[in-house]
């Protein structure tokens, strides 16, 4: 295929996904999303069907579009029915858009079973539905519903149903594989036998039932479909739609047809975590091309393979996406992975010198011991620091204790009793030791309250810093109470966000290393100075 045009339904079919409700107001701020990287047909919901669909497409008229075009979707009449009285179609009218989906079926299963009504009668409605509206005036799209399913068990129906469509008017067919099931070359030889029926354009609709969804639309493409239908992040009922953050760039980087431009292949990876965000729903890290993990880097052999040619272990330049290449560093990791990290953070080590194999050898032995660098890259970068010999740490613990009871503490309210946690914490900032005490709603509250209690006298401007995060992860739960943990914290001074660890069989402590790491790692970074206190 020379062309190839974009169908996104995220709109309606990713948001009949678990968990997804758009407002009007997301729904108009993705349809301009999706028309910046270059969508052709934006299917905005199925009008009649609920009030919000309702006001979005009465509100999309004043949307300035640059190339999409917005889609209204439905079904065709109701069996028995007349086009001109059918609710469903007369909606579809007063939608104030140009181009309308049409869904049928074309499964002769399906017909009976499910439409309760006769084979004849369905393709009635489908010759009598398209045909009136192209009488109105619209462009017509024709989802024929469950078609592979159909074509597997009555071909000559399914095609049948092709052919009345057609007939009518529809200016594209497309087959859908709705329950998602059917595998590649069972969608090529559907689409080969739907072109020699009928000399309509062809489109495809796949669902991901068998994780196939990305593999059967891109199959058709290569047996002859011209349209692509599907949602942003894979988004959909049950497995979800076919991904577009997927099949865009298949279809330009891999199969030369170029769908969208360059710039807005660019804008990818940014539309696909907007999305996400308006969803509610954390991006995936590992999607391809999208996931912040899709060029991320952790073998030594595969780091030491990319500093010498970028493209020895990944498919395509991440750029092109909107993405970028990651290295992170972990016991997997080789000399070089320290160097690319450490340089990318600011640190210059020598290629050949002792710094990077001692701190590699760090890293490793850390590692062993519950650490874990690659999702904290902030206590890294202190790592790094604390290697150079002119280093000189903020702050140093000299000793802490956490006491947490219930003895001291009057209930609250009759038959409870609310613990108490108490930390001291002993700092050491300059020649200068503080000794302070706090109270918080936890342990680990309680020592965070008592270092800023005494940093804060230093460092006035860590009172940006929160935490946002605390992850505790078991790692031996074989051996119960007894096992060593794994804390992650993440913080934010209200722009930036960063990650720390800590480790030990000590809960408590292991929160302490990732919390202290998480305060001495923005201060080096602020280059803050400690002020005379008074």
């Amino acid at each position: 295929m020379s062309s190839v045009h974009l169908y996104d339904t995220t709109l309606r079919d990713g948001a009949q996904r678990e968990g997804i409700s758009f407002s009007v107001v997301d729904k108009l701020h993705i349809t301009q999303k999706l028309d910046g990287l270059g969508i052709h047909f934006i299917e905005g919901g199925w009008p009649g069907s609920n009030p919000k669909d309702n006001e979005f497409f009465r509100r999309a008229k004043s949307l300035k579009l640059h190339q999409a075009r917005l889609v209204a979707f439905g079904s065709t009449r109701r069996p028995g029915a007349k086009v001109a009285t059918d609710a469903n179609l007369r909606a579809l009218l007063g939608a104030g858009v140009g181009v309308v989906t049409l869904v049928g079926k074309s499964s002769a299963s399906q017909v009976t079973q499910v439409l309760e009504t006769t084979l004849d009668e369905n393709l009635n409605m489908i010759s009598d539905s398209i045909g009136y509206l192209k009488e109105k005036g619209f462009t017509v799209f024709f989802d024929a519903e469950h078609f592979f399913d159909g074509f597997k068990a009555n071909a000559e129906y399914s095609l049948r149903s092709l052919e009345v469509a057609s007939e009518a008017g529809a200016d594209s067919l497309v087959l859908c594989d709705t329950n998602g099931g059917s595998l590649p070359q069972e969608i090529m030889a559907g689409v080969e036998a739907a072109r020699k029926r009928s000399a309509v354009s062809l489109g495809i609709h796949a669902h991901n039932d068998t994780e196939l969804a990305v593999a059967n639309s891109l199959a058709a493409v290569g047996a002859g479909v011209s349209q692509v239908q599907g949602t942003i992040n894979g988004y959909g009922e049950r497995c979800g739609n076919a991904n577009l953050c997927s099949i865009i760039p298949a279809l330009k980087l891999k199969m030369g047809i170029d769908c969208v431009t360059d710039e807005q292949l660019a804008k990818l990876t940014e539309v696909s975590h907007y999305i996400s965000e308006v969803a509610n729903l954390i991006p995936d890290a590992f999607s391809a091309y999208v996931g912040a993990s899709a060029f991320t880097h952790k073998g030594g052999l595969h780091v030491s393979g990319i500093t010498k040619w970028e493209d020895s272990y990944q498919h395509v330049d991440p750029t092109k996406v909107g993405n970028e290449q990651r290295v992170v560093v972990s016991e997997l990791s080789g000399k070089k992975n320290i160097i690319y990290k450490a340089r990318e953070r600011g640190f210059s080590l020598p290629l050949h010198g002792e710094q990077a194999q001692k701190l590699l050898e760090q890293v490793k032995l850390l590692e062993s011991r519950g650490f874990q660098y690659d999702q904290a890259e902030a206590s890294f970068e202190l790592l790094a620091h604390r290697a150079q010999p002119d280093y000189k740490p903020p702050f140093e613990l000299v000793d802490f204790m956490v006491v947490v009871e219930k003895r001291r503490r009057r209930p609250t309210r009759r038959g409870s009793e609310e613990m108490l946690s108490e930390a001291m914490v002993k700092v050491k900032v300059g020649d200068e030791v503080m000794h302070t005490v706090a109270e918080g709603n936890g342990p680990v509250n309680a020592l965070d309250q008592a270092l800023r209690k005494s940093l804060l006298q230093f460092y006035p401007s860590l009172a940006q810093v929160k935490l946002v995060d605390y992850k505790v992860r078991i790692l031996e739960e074989s051996v119960g109470t007894a096992a060593q943990v794994r804390v992650l914290i993440e913080s934010s001074d209200g722009v930036e966000e960063w990650h720390t660890v800590g480790s030990s069989t000590n809960i408590i402590e292991a929160s302490w290393l990732a919390l202290a790491d998480s305060l001495e790692y923005w201060l080096v970074k602020q280059g803050a100075s400690a002020k005379q206190k008074g």
